[in-house]
């Protein structure tokens, strides 16, 4: 009886901790070293390690890592709702306060000349599985292959449309993210 009693306690205690499963904070850590090419305390990495005391929601997909902006790295997990930024270490020899600086981040592809300039008409391109939908729309900023650069569709032949956001894809043709 006294064995029963001792682990009812117990149980109860262990139930809710293994219903209630959390992110795991130490995954999230490595894979922000491994995108910052910098370890924690090092510049261009992690400022501190993440705040173990967070209890973060399991996210059911990959958690995002958005590229450094204002001192820190924000990941996000889009399907849950929850977002946290992490602060980065300045670089050796960045700019002193007041002044733009630079973070270590994904190493930059080499500069390509734009196939889309401002002002184009281009072919805005949906397509997925069986089925391709196209629309002309204007470029609103220049754009090399790859790039993601606004554009503004037309109505009625007139430029008054919505401005989305899209991916070049050679001279002309634009792709809507999303859609393969």
């Amino acid at each position: 009886m006294k064995t029963v009693t001792i682990l009812l306690p117990l149980l109860a205690i262990a139930a809710p901790a293994a219903a209630a499963p959390f992110q795991n904070l130490d995954a999230l850590e490595a894979r922000l070293i491994n995108a910052l090419g910098a370890g924690v305390g090092e510049p261009g990495g992690l400022a501190s390690p993440i705040d173990r005391r967070l209890k973060l929601a399991t996210c059911p997909q990959p958690v995002t890592i958005e590229p450094p902006a204002l001192g820190a790295v924000a990941l996000r997990c889009p399907a849950i709702g929850w977002r946290i930024r992490v602060p980065i270490q300045r670089l050796q020899g960045a700019a002193p306060a007041g002044r733009p600086v630079a973070y270590a981040a994904a190493p930059r592809p080499e500069k390509v000349d734009p196939v889309v300039r401002r002002g184009d008409p281009v072919d805005l391109i949906a397509e997925t599985g069986g089925f391709s939908v196209s629309v002309t729309a204007t470029a609103q900023e220049d754009g090399a292959p790859g790039a993601r650069i606004r554009v503004k569709t037309e109505r009625d032949g007139r430029p008054q449309g919505q401005i989305l956001f899209a991916e070049v894809v050679d001279a002309g043709r634009v792709r809507l993210p999303g859609f393969n």
